[in-house]
């Protein structure tokens, strides 16, 4: 928490931060309290820092507001006053018509992320606080949400590139705007933050100091449970799980059968939504049962887009080939929640679509250890180039290509809690683990 001398030490905030290697980074910083005093915080720290990485603030203007253009001015004048480098970005097209915050929250990630990348960065500092954290957690147990009651995490990876990191999870809203006052700053209040229309809102009205500081705790124990589960199931992916051929995953039942029952039923949940390239995790309760009724069922079973097959001591995993996408080639796509797939360049009449059976059957499948119907049931679920109704080739098999295979639940957002299992399952698919954390901390508990 600050002071009342409105003089905080910076490093208090930031002593995690590692900035070893990085030349910049980026502050969101909407003109609001938390975001201004972010960042003359994060200034204030910098200067402190030898060879600290320069510094940018991105204002992003949504366009939602009419004073929403002549804000993002305001921040402009504030950082050329003190001079910190600034840019506006501003989100262009249509909007929706209904889902416009989460809308705007996708496109603000996206913008951000890539302001960073052109900065050369994969940092971008944001200003949520105790407050921000609060509110996101009574929101999230009023819908009864499991996982999502370990709140919002102190570092979450965006698309595999950019660290989005929430260093003020720990500071009070009200303490920060002393800090500014302090300093002699002034901050844009966003009339849609007394808006009752919005839920936060009139969340944010019901809760009381004492709930305020309870549910802050609560989100601290729930992380690190979630943390240390997923640490249980990183384990048991490691000792059980392999990918023989592309899109099949092979587990061992001997392995699952001695785990313990939340470990092995979580470590299911996880591999069916990375095979069937979903973002969230099937139920626990079907998952349990999933396995009981792929015996019943001559070992095969489905649920997540994936398809369960029982042989032996051996539990296969591969996407069903219901309901693929097939969609007009693009720079970078992420096709099926599978795969991340750029160089496509949108050439004139090119698709990307599945394989197919077809194909599949007469592919040459020698080399993969794995029962051949399997290695072609899952090569037909693979992502190829199509010209109308030609198959041109497999997309892992063009050079020219990137083909990333994705972990669905993390395909966009990886919460820093959740880093052992993502970890575990890239090497199993064999993608790119991302950067590494850049909090100390926390580095030796997550990689």
């Amino acid at each position: 928490m600050l002071s009342q001398a409105f003089a905080p030490d910076p490093r208090a905030f930031f002593a995690d931060l590692d900035l070893a290697g990085r030349k910049s980074l980026v502050a969101a910083v909407s003109g609001g309290g938390d975001s201004l005093a972010l960042l003359f915080l994060l200034r204030d720290y910098l200067q402190t820092v030898d060879n600290a990485p320069s510094l940018l603030a991105v204002t992003v203007d949504h366009g939602l507001r009419a004073e929403s253009a002549g804000e993002a001015r305001r921040v402009a004048e504030v950082c050329g006053a003190y001079d910190i480098a600034h840019r506006v970005v501003t989100w262009r097209g249509p909007k929706p018509s209904t889902g416009v915050a989460a809308a705007a929250r996708e496109a603000r990630l996206a913008l951000l992320a890539e302001v960073a990348g052109e900065a050369g960065s994969d940092l971008v500092m944001t200003g949520h606080t105790a407050d921000d954290q609060a509110e996101t957690l009574a929101m999230r147990l009023a819908r009864g949400e499991g996982r999502g009651a370990a709140g919002i995490a102190p570092a979450t990876l965006y698309a595999g590139r950019v660290w989005f990191v929430r260093l003020l999870l720990g500071t009070r809203r009200a303490d920060l705007r002393r800090f500014l006052r302090g300093r002699g700053l002034s901050w844009i209040e966003d009339p849609s933050n007394r808006d009752p229309r919005f839920e936060r809102v009139r969340v944010r009205g019901r809760l009381g100091e004492k709930e305020i500081g309870r549910l802050v705790h609560r989100a601290r124990q729930m992380a690190a449970e979630r943390k240390d589960a997923g640490e249980k199931v990183a384990a048991l992916i490691v000792a059980s799980a392999d990918r023989p051929a592309p899109g099949l995953l092979r587990l061992s039942r001997p392995a699952f059968e001695v785990a313990d029952e939340k470990t092995a039923n979580d470590t299911l949940r996880l591999l069916l939504a990375v095979a069937g390239g979903t973002p969230h995790l099937p139920e626990a309760m079907r998952a349990a049962k999933l396995l009981q009724r792929a015996e019943r069922t001559r070992g095969r079973a489905s649920l997540s887009r994936a398809v369960v097959s029982l042989r032996g001591e051996q539990i296969f995993l591969h996407r069903e080939r219901r309901n693929l996408p097939r969609c007009a080639a693009a720079d970078e796509i992420v096709w099926d929640g599978r795969y991340r797939i750029s160089g496509l360049g949108g050439g004139a009449g090119v698709l990307l679509g599945p394989y197919g059976a077809e194909n599949a059957r007469a592919a040459d499948i020698a080399g993969h250890e794995a029962p051949s119907g399997l290695v072609r049931a899952a090569l037909a679920a693979e992502p190829a180039l199509w010209k109308g109704e030609r198959c041109l080739a497999l997309a892992a098999q063009r050079p020219d290509l990137s083909v990333r295979p994705l972990a669905g639940p993390w395909a966009w957002l990886l919460p820093c809690f959740d880093l052992a299992p993502a970890r575990a399952v890239a090497r199993v698919i064999g993608t790119a683990r991302g950067p590494d954390l850049p909090l100390r901390r926390h580095k030796g508990q997550h990689q």
